[in-house]
């Protein structure tokens, strides 16, 4: 999904979409490596990305040594104050601190954008404390991004081919090579000492990422798993467990 917004001092009068952000939040650090999400398009020279994560620098600038990312570990702290991996509030937070936003103004939003959808008032306090917990963590940056110069004639379609060795869109027969298991936040494991292979959760797994090995045994296909954690959810013995994806605890 990608979703934008703009805010000035000025005037907005543009309503239409942007292309050429002066800052980049990515939630997911594992569409950086994605030729087909590729989040750090358009972002502009000088420009800022935000991006959830708990990797070392050098392995998240992908080459964009002309921008400035800031790191921080959103799932991390949204588990720890929120309980849940929901990262809303913590973006927001980070994207106001880093433009510059006011915390008073930030919380106040906060505050009424999550009264509106009708949550409930110890749930906005805990989201109050995570996006307050994020904007104290980081610090306002000044932007100085260059001008996206106009393309002068379209690259047909056809031609495209992305750094990440993906087949071309225009192919048949590709989706073979679209893993998915690089959406995971989250790893199911099974534990083969409490597993009695009823096959409960390959019948419930949604996306068909549970095989059967010459063993006899459930196994699970992390090309393509997205962790959805139904497969421990059903798990009448509890033999799935989860943790959290590049051993972060």
């Amino acid at each position: 999904m990608t979703a934008f917004t703009r805010f000035s001092d000025d005037k907005i009068t543009e309503k239409g979409f942007v292309f050429a952000p002066d800052v980049s939040a990515i939630m997911d650090d594992s569409l950086i490596s994605d030729p087909m999400a590729n989040p750090f398009a358009g972002l502009r020279k000088g420009g800022v990305a935000v991006v959830n994560t708990t990797k070392p620098q050098a392995s998240v600038l992908q080459g964009r040594d002309d921008v400035t990312v800031v790191r921080v570990d959103l799932t991390g702290k949204a588990l720890r104050i929120l309980g849940k991996p929901i990262l809303s509030s913590g973006i927001a937070a980070a994207v106001a601190r880093i433009s510059g936003i006011k915390k008073e103004a930030l919380l106040t939003a906060l505050s009424e954008e999550l009264g509106d959808i009708g949550l409930g008032a110890d749930m906005v306090a805990k989201n109050v404390e995570f996006a307050t917990t994020i904007y104290r963590e980081l610090a306002p940056l000044k932007l100085n991004t260059e001008e996206v110069p106009t393309a002068e004639e379209l690259v047909p379609l056809a031609v495209v081919v992305s750094d990440g060795g993906i087949e071309k869109v225009t192919n048949t027969g590709n989706s073979y090579a679209r893993h998915t298991g690089n959406w995971r936040t989250f790893r199911p494991t099974i534990d083969y000492a409490k597993c009695t292979n009823c096959m409960i959760c390959y019948a419930y797994c949604p996306e068909s990422a549970m095989s059967v090995g010459e063993d006899g045994r459930v196994k699970i296909d992390y090309d393509n798993c997205k962790g959805c954690m139904i497969c421990m959810t059903e798990c009448p013995l509890k033999a799935v467990s989860q943790s959290r994806e590049g051993g972060v605890q």
